[in-house]
């Protein structure tokens, strides 16, 4: 008698639950996004990296549609670093940590 209860119980409240499925009043699921256009034969979607090994150091360049937009120098001694391209115009910036690529407001407070 007991488990004729709570399999009563159990099939009660879960028919309950999935009736009451929209209670909460959230939205309705968005439909997925179309898919990309299907990749074009030979067309590279990963970065070219060249890698020169030297006695004092490590050079990795990586580039994308064959232009250069990073180095990362990894030397024998000491943390690598890296030289990117960050605005574009084809010159390498020092990044020597990954909060250097942060733009920090900077506003003239005294002069004299």
């Amino acid at each position: 008698m007991k488990r004729f209860l709570i399999i009563a119980l159990v099939t009660t409240s879960f028919t309950v639950m999935a009736g009451n499925s929209n209670s909460g009043g959230l939205a309705a699921v968005p439909e997925p996004p179309d898919l990309p256009d299907p990749l074009v034969s030979g067309e590279n979607i990963e970065p070219e990296i060249t890698i020169i090994r030297k006695e004092d150091a490590t050079i990795e360049e990586y580039r994308a549609n064959g232009q250069l937009y990073m180095v990362k120098i990894t030397p024998a001694i000491g943390p690598a670093y890296y030289l990117k391209d960050i605005d574009g115009d084809g010159e390498m910036d020092p990044a020597r940590y990954a909060l250097e690529d942060l733009s920090i407001p900077q506003w003239v407070l005294f002069t004299w």
